[in-house]
């Protein structure tokens, strides 16, 4: 092992939790020939095979196990060693890895804007996935902070919330409910509804809304992502509730209707979640009281349009 690199085993890292050269590649921005070399070049140095193949499938070896848990052990270490160098210089810059689901892709760019421009020598990733891969990120300790709209119950996590939210119910510009007001629940559910895939933090708060009213919508289909939604909103596929704050991309005010319906908008709130106990790094602490202090004032500052939206008469 006394020829080993920090970088092979960064690489061996990252292929291990992906079981993937390709999926490794695309993360560390090389190409797969040089990751394949990498490993190659590690496991002679380790003397064992690292992976074995099965169909098309990676699997580790016990070697490669135990060199796994080697690796979280080092690099954690190393962070460690990091954060009291930066502790002692009382610097700001390094890293921040960030993991958000998929619909707080809309307003995340504008908080991480100003928080970049006030601190250029903090480089920050940001992973957008669906709440799934993000709590299994937040389980995994990958990342820094993770931002979501409903708190895991099951994962032992701090917690902060710092950004409000309202879901609305969406309609085609000239759909028939676009006038009324006070539509009632019980009109609203006899429209076909389109709702986002089964563990969305946005469908669990829709369903436990219908099902404290004792009412169950016609739902016409499931689409992954609030895009998807917003597009067959407009092309008449039926309604919606979604985010305000997924409305927010151009041109999607002009062919969608705010409905006025009964017990809407929804109002939750945004968290800023880690794992309970984590300590947090001079960066990520810095981030946490901008986005504390500050995040709710960028972010509702780019929202004027939508809130006013909201709240004009049908």
């Amino acid at each position: 092992m006394k020829h080993a690199t920090l970088h092979q085993l960064q690489v061996f890292q990252v292929v291990a939790r992906h079981r993937s050269f390709t999926r490794a590649a695309e993360e560390l921005f090389l190409t797969q020939p040089t990751v394949s070399m990498q490993i190659k070049q590690l496991t002679r140095a380790v003397g064992m095979p690292l992976f074995e193949q099965i169909g098309k499938r990676l699997f580790l070896t016990d070697a490669g196990r135990e060199l796994l848990a080697t690796c979280e052990e080092i690099f954690t270490r190393l962070a460690q060693f990091e954060m009291t160098v930066s502790d002692m210089q009382g610097l700001k810059k390094g890293q921040l890895r960030l993991a958000v689901v998929t619909t707080a892709k809309y307003f995340a760019p504008r908080l991480l804007g100003p928080f970049c421009q006030r601190y250029p020598e903090i480089d920050i990733s940001l992973e957008v996935a669906n709440r799934g891969r993000v709590l299994e990120r937040l389980a995994e300790n990958l990342d820094d902070f993770y931002i979501v709209g409903q708190v895991p119950e099951d994962l032992n996590v701090e917690m902060h919330p710092f950004l409000d939210d309202k879901l609305v119910v969406i309609a085609p510009y000239r759909h028939p409910l676009a006038l009324q007001r006070n539509i009632p629940v019980s009109r609203l559910v006899q429209e076909p509804f389109l709702m986002r895939e089964p563990g969305s933090g946005t469908r669990m708060v829709v369903q436990q809304f219908f099902e404290e009213r004792r009412v169950t919508p016609r739902v016409k289909m499931e689409l992954g992502s609030s895009e998807a939604i917003k597009q067959a909103v407009i092309g008449g596929l039926g309604i919606a509730v979604l985010s305000h704050h997924a409305l927010a991309s151009e041109g999607a005010l002009h062919h969608l209707a705010i409905l006025n319906a009964e017990g809407f908008p929804i109002r939750r709130h945004w968290h800023v979640v880690y794992p309970a106990g984590k300590r947090l790094s001079v960066v990520a602490r810095t981030f946490l009281q901008y986005l504390i202090e500050e995040g709710r004032e960028v972010a509702e500052r780019t929202s004027i349009e939508m809130t006013s939206l909201l709240e004009r008469p049908a």
